[in-house]
């Protein structure tokens, strides 16, 4: 319930500011939001199955932006920041997929 009210708030508070993204964060936002969505998507699985920790998914969701943002970053630097991003969002894409999944057969039994 904490969460949903704290998303609840979180939404709110964006409209109502209307936060501007830096010109230099804007590339990596999109790759942030898709690993985020997998940690999110996993907790879920998480949860259903009975083993959620919410240490393992503060950790999960913090750690899974921090690294898909550092990947397209060093891709970048490389000269290959389409290719990294490419693949983080397959990587991530895949993943979250997998978890929906998972979801989808415990909450239908199918």
């Amino acid at each position: 319930m904490i969460a949903v009210l704290g998303l609840v708030v979180g939404v709110a508070l964006g409209f109502f500011f209307q936060p501007d993204v830096p010109r230099a964060v804007e590339p990596y936002l999109p790759i942030a939001v898709v690993a985020a969505l997998d940690a999110v998507f996993g907790a879920l699985r998480a949860y259903l199955d009975g083993i959620f920790d919410d240490k393992v998914f503060v950790v999960s969701f913090l750690s899974n932006v921090v690294i898909a943002a550092g990947i397209v970053y060093l891709g970048d630097r490389l000269g290959v920041g389409g290719q990294l991003s490419t693949g983080v969002i397959v990587v991530l894409g895949i993943r979250i997929f997998t978890n929906v999944a998972a979801i989808r057969r415990h909450i239908f039994h199918a």
